[in-house]
């Protein structure tokens, strides 16, 4: 299951290189999605995340996709609430979602690094990293943050 994972995420990552190559990256090409916008409903979803109230995020995330189907902060919510459940196939699918709507979404470009280290693949996650690095600010946030999962995951695995 985790080899078909993996095969999905190198699709994924081909297809978002692909986007690259045709001027997905380019400079106003997305909000980036880090701002934790969204408008209430969003926020509310924030809120039971940070609660860690799964569940509930994903049935008020299936709403916001109703009324919205490209709203790309909800895919990538989507995401994460998937992932922190464990259900790694919704997730990637989630953040595939969000990713296609705004490629420079630098939340979900995080978190799909970060499922890629509970994947076990570090050189995915690195890509990720490097993407964050093209787009974001110096020192940007996302950045940080999987630079540091990145760090966490090896130091874990001696390396």
């Amino acid at each position: 299951m985790i080899a078909k994972m993996q095969a999905w995420g190198l699709a994924l990552a081909l297809g978002l290189s692909t986007a690259a190559g045709t001027g997905g990256w380019a400079a106003g090409a997305g909000g980036g999605g880090s701002s934790g916008g969204g408008g209430d409903a969003l926020r509310e979803v924030r809120s039971l995340i940070t609660d860690e109230r799964y569940e509930e995020a994903l049935a008020e995330l299936e709403e916001a996709i109703a009324a919205d189907p490209d709203d790309a902060d909800a895919w990538n919510l989507i995401g994460f609430s998937h992932r922190k459940l464990g259900r790694y196939g919704p997730a990637l699918e989630g953040y595939a979602r969000a990713l296609a709507i705004d490629p420079r979404h630098t939340e979900a470009i995080e978190y799909l690094g970060e499922l890629y280290l509970a994947l076990d693949d570090l050189p995915q996650a690195e890509q990720q990293l490097g993407k964050l690095g093209e787009i974001c600010l110096p020192g940007c946030e996302e950045h940080e943050e999987l630079k540091e999962a990145i760090a966490r995951y090896r130091a874990a695995r001696g390396g």
